[in-house]
């Protein structure tokens, strides 16, 4: 009965030479196998559609903007949002007054709220 080291003892011998003799080649073709399929991807990477605004629904548009204006206020705040801002969820609709600038939101005595990204104080 053949044990576990004897069979790799046998095994080796065959191994060593076979690598000796094609492990060269086998590195080359590795190589090569892999920068052509790096290549692949590649392609396929510039082949994506470029998308285009222009290729947005009607429905996504009227959606995206706001009822009332670009900035939202409460009437008894001290601070302006954009609509999608968490502190503008918060305002109550007959609560709110809308503002078309920023200019014009500082003009009322407002200041843009922190949590807001985006806006700039002047």
């Amino acid at each position: 009965m053949q044990t576990i080291q004897n069979i790799g003892q046998k095994i080796k011998p065959v191994l060593d030479r076979g690598i000796a003799e094609w492990g060269i080649f086998g590195l080359i073709l590795l190589a090569s196998v892999a920068s052509f399929g790096l290549g692949r991807l590649s392609a396929l990477e510039d082949a994506r559609p470029v998308v285009s605004v222009s290729q947005a629904s009607a429905a996504a548009l009227a959606i995206s903007e706001a009822p009332g204006g670009l900035l939202e206020a409460s009437k008894t705040g001290t601070v302006y949002y954009y609509p999608w801002c968490a502190g503008a969820a918060k305002i109550s609709p007959q609560n709110a007054r809308w503002f078309a600038s920023e200019k014009a939101a500082q003009a009322a005595g407002l200041r843009p709220a922190k949590n807001c990204k985006g806006l700039v104080s002047s």
